[in-house]
């Protein structure tokens, strides 16, 4: 009985180490620009910081739109929470679009009761957690803590503020050459699994293989076949 415990012991140990390590090993801060066009047209800029502190972290996204678009107000994403030994924990999200405070989403995660609980304009909804859930603002940073390479399948679990949805996502494994913000970069490119011959709406995006994962280019295209594109045009990591 004391040696089994002795070895647990030692396992625990060395999951514990080899965490921090895995933390140690990446990025502290971030910042992070992009910019957005819909349908090849000028349509907003993207400022991030990602910043960890200690064994927390908290992500900023702001998004001002360009022309006719800065109408629509700053949209502003802001998430918080913990940084485990299998990633980013959130605990909460907001987003803001703009001084309309009806367009305010919030979400707070309870994960000793695996609950998400939302609000949307004041009223509240429920979702069930998952191991791995994240949140509008902090999935892209995930990508940081999954083990490499990549799975040939990747799923992503997030919430909008609004609900809960899964994506499942295919990677193409071998990284192709994407120059972007004065530089090159391997990337992957994942791909939703869902997506059938014809079928317009998608959502792609595509990862920096040599810079810890982080989000080089975002595609989504609607139903309606509008195409909002987003492009990193500056990166500083720390």
């Amino acid at each position: 009985m004391i040696n089994l415990i002795r070895a647990f012991i030692l396992v625990s140990l060395i999951f514990s180490f080899s965490g921090t390590s895995l933390a140690a090993d990446l990025p502290k801060r971030i910042q992070a620009e992009y910019s957005v066009t819909k349908d090849g047209m000028a349509f907003a800029d993207v400022r991030e910081t990602f910043v960890v502190t200690g064994n927390t972290y908290k992500i900023e996204s702001e998004t001002k739109g360009i022309g006719v678009y800065a109408l629509l107000g700053v949209r502003k994403l802001v998430s918080t929470g913990k940084v485990t030994r299998t990633g980013l924990k959130p605990s909460h999200f907001e987003l803001h679009q703009g001084k309309n405070p009806k367009k305010a989403l919030f979400a707070d995660f309870d994960w000793p009761k695996n609950t998400l609980r939302m609000q949307v304009k004041g009223k509240p909804r429920e979702a069930t957690l998952t191991a791995g859930t994240q949140d509008l603002a902090s999935f892209a940073y995930q990508f940081m803590y999954l083990p490499k390479p990549l799975a040939k399948d990747v799923i992503v679990k997030l919430t909008t503020g609004k609900k809960l949805n899964t994506y499942e996502y295919s990677n193409n494994e071998m990284p192709s050459t994407l120059n972007v913000a004065g530089k090159s970069y391997k990337a992957i490119h994942l791909v939703p699994k869902n997506n059938e011959k014809g079928q317009v709406e998608t959502k792609e995006l595509w990862l920096a293989a040599d810079r810890h994962y982080l989000l080089l280019r975002f595609l989504m295209v609607d139903e309606h076949g509008a195409k909002l594109e987003q492009t990193l045009t500056k990166l500083h990591v720390e």
